[in-house]
């Protein structure tokens, strides 16, 4: 008989493998069983080790037999390049300028003529390019499941992971629409994907001087040049001689590829993932075999391990859904606290701007009463004045007809007196 210890009771870790729509929880590790030194040590069955399929990038890779630890640079030398930007800034025009050749449909146009990802090879100088051309992968207009499907496109074609993102602007106005697009690059590949990154400014024809001084114009742009760690450059996709212009980009690219140790970029928690994945299928080889050398001696004891730990594997998943719908509760609660906030800060705003409109109405009325007094006291005043002036005219005429009268008496007093003279 073998002595077993009761699994512990505290929680186990659980690994996550990074999925395009989120987290996907793995079967945590089964319960540590000891047993004397004689008896083999069973592990569940490699079926039942994940509860979702990997993702379809993660899929991708293992069927190919990449290795997380292998060296970003492939045997040949390939260089990966994801070209990311808003609609019409000539995306697919400096692809087909790097290759050397028309791969991507390209010409003046409103809408994108690239619908979906697509990625085009070519030797250039020598060195194995491959060129990810994307639609509107960060057009804010696109909805959440389309940049999703976009994403695992992208992913899927550049694995192992691309060297560089090529942040695609027109020379000419950043727009607001083009500072969202950036925004959508850090929100979809994280603040990780700076070091990876490289803006690549387009019709640089239209530049009447140095790029330099262009950007000094725009404190937006160093923003973003400086948020790619100063990485930049400029493309004229009119010039009939493009092979300059891409030399000096291969050789930017492959200065950030040596500063970043001859990485690439890729998801830290998907990295992780696809390493507990491969050391998963390790333990399991080293299982298997262990399992065959003792497995006439440990058959009666295996399917009791088997059930027992099928039975700690469902209670796992019990408190899975258990902690799943604790959370969608606490989510749901949340929301319903955040939607009476908000009713109660447009209740108020409702009341501010309600006795805002009371106040300025009153304000008006008083204004209103205010100049029908001034103009009622005007009008006072004028009559008064006008009252007063008629009277002033009136006693004036008054006064010059008795001085009159009284000039003419005297004149006949003077007659009169001159008469009896």
């Amino acid at each position: 008989m073998c002595r077993r210890e009761n699994p512990p009771k505290s929680k186990e870790k659980t690994c996550f493998c990074q999925d395009l729509n989120g987290k996907i929880p793995v079967r945590p590790e089964p319960p540590r069983v000891r047993v004397k030194r004689d008896f083999p040590l069973f592990r569940f069955p490699s079926r039942l080790q994940f509860k979702a399929a990997p993702p379809a990038a993660l899929a991708l890779r293992l069927q190919s037999g990449s290795s997380a630890h292998a060296d970003s640079m492939d045997a040949n030398g390939e260089l990966r390049m994801v070209m990311v930007g808003k609609t019409g800034t000539g995306k697919s025009a400096t692809g087909n300028s790097i290759l050397g050749q028309q791969c991507f449909h390209s010409k003046c146009s409103a809408a994108s003529l690239t619908v979906t990802c697509s990625m085009k090879s070519g030797v250039v100088e020598g060195q194995q390019v491959s060129v990810i051309d994307t639609p509107g992968l960060f057009d804010t207009r696109c909805g959440d499941d389309k940049t999703r499907t976009d994403v695992g496109q992208c992913v899927s074609f550049a694995v192992p992971g691309p060297h560089v993102f090529l942040v695609v602007v027109a020379v000419g106005r950043f727009t607001q629409e083009e500072k969202l697009t950036v925004q959508r690059l850090q929100e979809l590949f994280g603040q990780a994907a700076d070091r990876y990154s490289m803006v690549l400014f387009t019709h640089g024809d239209s530049l009447d001087g140095p790029i330099e001084e262009f950007l000094s114009e725009s404190p937006e742009l160093q923003e973003l040049v400086s948020r790619c760690n100063g990485q930049y450059h400029v493309f004229n996709n009119k010039l009939q001689d493009k092979k300059p212009q891409v030399t000096e980009l291969l050789q930017k690219v492959r200065t950030i590829v040596q500063k970043n140790g001859g990485s690439h970029y890729t998801n830290q928690m998907f990295q992780e993932a696809e390493r507990a994945v491969l050391l998963e299928k390790q333990r399991i080889q080293q299982e298997k075999e262990e399992q065959k050398r003792r497995e006439r001696e440990e058959t009666q004891r295996r399917i009791q391990q088997q059930f027992q730990q099928q039975m700690w594997l469902i209670q796992i998943q019990q408190q899975a859904a258990r902690d799943a719908q604790r959370r969608a509760e606490e989510q749901r609660r949340e929301e319903e606290r955040r939607r009476m906030e908000e009713q109660r800060r447009e209740e108020e705003r409702r009341r501010e701007e309600e006795q805002r409109r009371e106040e300025e109405q009153r304000r008006l009325r008083e204004e209103a009463e205010r100049r029908r007094a001034e103009e009622e006291f005007n009008r006072i005043v004028e009559h008064t004045r006008r009252t007063l002036e008629a009277q002033r005219e009136q006693e004036q005429r008054e006064l010059q007809e008795r001085l009159n009268r009284q000039a003419w008496q005297r004149q006949q007093d003077n007659q009169d007196f001159c008469s009896i003279l």
